[in-house]
């Protein structure tokens, strides 16, 4: 399919916006790179080019956090009430809403994900996001302390804590969910009273960039949200390392993770990551199979296993072992693979050529280590980044398959013999995302779940995520939380103030 041919299928929106040269968002202005320098987006789909974006690089960022900071400290931004703010994020909401099929077009043909997910969870997550955190705005507390001061025994003192905005914070954004993890990020800056420089994904930056827009729409004063496509390696390293950033949130894996940590340390700013994971999910044998073996399958090729929290490690009890991995290939089998804006299509491509080359590398890796591929095992077709969905049995540990994160539709199937066995492999990680249980014993559920060091455990469910539920890592896969009041306190700073009565 031609890109002509490609671009009729879209709203009229969606075309227009991806057949123009896409610039940055600084300073309530949208403007090229002072460098002049531009990089294509792909549609992972036909691999063909998009359309071109400004390459944010170090002088780019230099300006928006300039514009970040003068908004945060003289614009109207530090002088608007927490109810206007809040308005503003709910009208920002009501605005996605309104384009909802526009956000969904533009993500999938920008990322490959099928437009049915893009419709139904990507766009709707985001606008929930959004409200949320509007009602947040307003809800930002401190408290009063009695306190006793021994040296002071005649004296009585008023004591009191208030939260106030972290200021200017860099906020760096993976490819997988991009509008999503957009306002993951946004959405509580925003209700805390910070400004934002934020850095999409080079892979997927269109929705990000559309989004500026209706920020701007919406009403958002001039510098509030600056966004600066760009590469990780330029942008993403200037912005960590920025000496007037006070804050750095990032999603991505943990091996990244790891720079922008120490980027940050210069002026030692203050650090959020949500990072890789390798997720146990656990079978058993009274569980119910009907709904556990589907809830499995989803558990790993739900957005083609670009998931940080995705199940890839599947721990089945070993006397249903043959009954739950022949369900699972065989779900893994029916999935019909194909271009994201096709309505069938139940899987998309991977979102790059870099990211099918690593998750065919992993399947090489584990075939030629003895892994036996009962579903899938290799690329589909020979056009777009497309790789099967894959069932893999016999692996063992100190296998890349079984230890490391692929971030594809991979998952290794695993067979143990009791409680004791499967809660030691699943915590045998450097990674502490998620976990999944499937029984039909209370007790079981609430014991094994106290055991599993995971920032999230499922049971009887997987990949369920609300606005009020918080989501992070323990371990290697991550500092703090996102989502729920949990990430208000990343954007604030307590402040304690004391004065005699």
């Amino acid at each position: 399919m031609g890109v002509a041919a490609r671009k009729l299928e879209l709203v009229e929106p969606v075309a227009r916006f991806a057949s123009k040269p896409i610039h940055m968002l600084i300073g309530g202005k949208w403007v090229p790179s002072l460098s002049g320098m531009t990089f294509p987006t792909y549609d992972p789909s036909t691999e063909e080019i998009i359309t071109q974006v400004a390459e944010g690089v170090k002088e780019d960022i230099d300006e928006a956090v300039k514009a970040a900071r003068k908004a945060f400290e003289d614009g109207p931004w530090p002088r608007m009430t927490p109810s206007e703010r809040g308005r503003l994020i709910w009208k920002l909401a009501d605005m996605i809403e309104d384009h909802l099929e526009e956000f969904a077009e533009l993500e999938t043909l920008d990322n490959g994900k099928p437009i049915t997910i893009s419709r139904a969870a990507d766009v709707p997550l985001a606008v929930d996001l959004f409200r949320y955190m509007a009602g947040w705005a307003t809800k930002i507390e401190g408290n009063t302390i009695p306190i006793s001061v021994p040296y002071a025994p005649n004296t009585r003192y008023l004591a009191y804590t208030i939260r106030e905005p972290v200021g200017v914070v860099g906020q760096i954004i993976p490819w997988n969910f991009s509008l999503l993890m957009a306002a993951w990020k946004l959405g509580p800056a925003l209700a805390s009273g910070c400004t934002v420089v934020l850095k999409p994904a080079e892979q997927t930056p269109l929705t990000s960039l559309r989004l500026g827009e209706l920020i701007m729409e919406a009403g958002f004063p001039e510098g509030v949200v600056n966004i600066v496509p760009g590469y990780g390696e330029t942008a993403g390293a200037a912005l960590a390392a920025h000496p007037d950033v006070d804050k750095v949130a990032f999603t991505g894996s943990t091996e990244v993770g790891r720079l922008i940590l120490q980027a940050a340390g210069g002026n030692l700013k203050k650090v959020s990551l949500e990072l890789g994971g390798k997720s146990p999910n656990i079978i058993f044998a009274d569980a119910d199979l009907e709904v556990a073996i589907p809830g499995a399958a989803n558990a790993i090729f739900f957005n083609h296993g670009q998931c940080c929290c995705a199940g890839s490690r599947l721990y089945v009890d070993h006397r249903v072992f043959d009954k739950v991995v022949t369900g699972v290939a065989e779900h893994a089998q029916r999935i019909r693979l194909g271009p994201g804006m096709d309505p069938a299509t139940q899987m998309g491509p991977l979102v790059s050529r870099e990211q099918l080359h690593r998750v065919c590398g992993y399947l090489r890796s584990g075939l030629e280590e003895g892994a036996r591929a009962v579903a899938g095992g290799r690329r589909h077709g020979d056009t777009g980044y497309f790789v099967e969905p894959t069932v893999l049995v016999d692996t063992r540990p100190g296998m890349k398959v079984e230890e490391e994160e692929i971030f594809g539709p991979v998952v290794s199937a695993i067979p143990y013999r009791n409680v004791e066995e499967v809660a030691s492999a699943a915590n045998n990680t450097v990674y502490g995302l998620a976990a999944g249980i499937w029984t039909r014993d209370v007790t079981t559920a609430h014991r094994l779940a106290s055991r599993i060091r995971a920032g999230t455990v499922w049971v009887n469910c997987y990949n369920i995520f609300d606005a009020a539920m918080p989501f992070g890592g323990y371990k290697q896969s991550g500092w703090g939380r996102e989502m729920g009041h949990d990430a208000i306190e990343m954007y604030t700073e307590k402040k304690a103030v004391c004065l005699p009565m």
